[in-house]
């Protein structure tokens, strides 16, 4: 029979079953982060609830001097889907017969939440007066624009003058068993929204028209075919996809007056995104278009090919699965890209990723104990002159 009451499961599950009871979806906490808050406040973190428009956002602190190490990471989910998809209610968590906790943001990310915090308990309960600062930096606007929430804490923290070392981002990121891969970069985004114009006309007359469709395919397929970079030794050779192309009045015997092209770029740090707009407004302008291009930069490539974290984080997945971890820049954007600005170190360690945003999305429960003693090795490694083992 599955499990649906918690109170005789681990701290980590039993905190993972609270979070993961409210239909916290994007924008909405729905009060993830005062279960949080009240675990972190005993604890002696300094709380300060940073809201931006309607997004709740919480900056977290332990101790008063050296580096600072921040746990980042969401309360925010996307939304289900119709109910009737899932095998057990989409928030109401259970743990099946087959020792999957399962439940909306099982993976992404209120797990990784649970084992952060029971992590620093355990740490803290350990080493009361360690060396260095730890940080929780916890938004509900991950899922959704993300511009009220991490982004938004970030900029504060600029200002402030607020020094960030290091920080583990939650983010799913294993793929075949806990802790094979540990994201240490991911790939900058650049979007753009094409406007080319041309002359709305009849089909059977197109020279009293002109096809904006026909104008731009020469063009759309010279940037397809564009080489951008190379890549480089972490990142793969910067990507240029066209998601949505939208023309036409429906009538099939209408030249349409105007086609919207909507792409992508998941460029390396080889190349600029500055550069990625000239070399693009270039090619449109010697196809001859008319045309109006709006850009929007979701976010610059960040990497950390080496340090103290990356170290740390290694050691604390060989001291908990026995394996070491593969190291990767793939997959989509994180609010690591925003972290990153600060100067931190930032790597992304979280549980399996292959039900993330499906139907049905869970977890192995065994899987969030170990990922909060990875973490609490992370700590060991970096704050202690310990050696690491659990």
């Amino acid at each position: 029979m599955p499990i649906t009451e918690p109170d005789t499961l681990s701290p980590t599950l039993q905190l993972a079953f609270a979070l993961l009871s409210r239909p916290s979806v994007t924008p909405d906490d729905e009060g993830c982060q005062d279960v949080m808050i009240e675990r972190l406040r005993a604890l002696g973190f300094h709380i300060e609830r940073m809201p931006f428009g309607d997004i709740k956002n919480v900056w977290a602190v332990r101790g008063h001097h050296g580096p600072v190490i921040a746990f980042a990471g969401h309360t925010d989910v996307v939304p289900s889907g119709p109910p009737a998809g899932w095998e057990f209610p989409p928030f109401s968590p259970c743990i099946d017969d087959h020792g999957m906790l399962c439940g909306r943001g099982a993976a992404d990310m209120k797990g990784s939440l649970a084992a952060m915090v029971t992590a620093v308990e355990r740490f803290v309960a350990r080493y009361p007066d360690h060396d260095g600062r730890i940080a929780f930096l916890i938004t509900s606007d991950e899922e959704g624009p993300a511009v009220d929430g991490t982004r938004a804490v970030v900029e504060q923290l600029r200002e402030r003058n607020e020094r960030l070392d290091y920080c583990i981002v939650g983010e799913p990121s294993s793929t075949e068993r806990l802790g094979d891969v540990i994201k240490n970069g991911r790939r900058g985004s650049l979007g753009g929204v094409l406007h080319v114009r041309g002359v709305q006309g009849h089909v059977a007359y197109p020279h009293l028209a002109r096809n904006p469709i026909h104008q731009a395919m020469p063009a759309l397929d010279a940037l397809v075919n564009e080489h951008w970079d190379a890549g480089n030794d972490f990142f793969p050779a910067t990507s240029f996809q066209i998601s949505n192309l939208r023309a036409g009045t429906g009538a099939t015997n209408v030249i349409p007056g105007d086609v919207e092209v909507v792409f992508n770029f998941r460029f390396s740090t080889e190349v600029t995104h500055e550069q990625l707009k000239a070399r693009t407004e270039a090619i449109l302008t010697q196809h001859g278009l008319e045309y109006q291009l709006d850009w929007t930069l979701n976010g610059e490539p960040f990497l950390t090919a080496e340090g103290a974290l990356v170290e740390a984080a290694i050691r604390g997945v060989e001291a908990v699965t026995g394996k070491r971890p593969a190291l990767s820049t793939s997959g989509g954007t994180s609010d690591g890209r925003f972290i990153a600005t600060l100067g931190a170190q930032v790597v992304e360690l979280g549980p399996l990723n292959d039900t993330i945003h499906k139907v049905n999305e869970r977890v192995r429960a065994s899987d969030l104990d170990d990922l909060s003693r990875i973490y609490e090795a992370t700590l060991q490694a970096l704050l202690t002159t310990d050696e690491v083992c659990l």
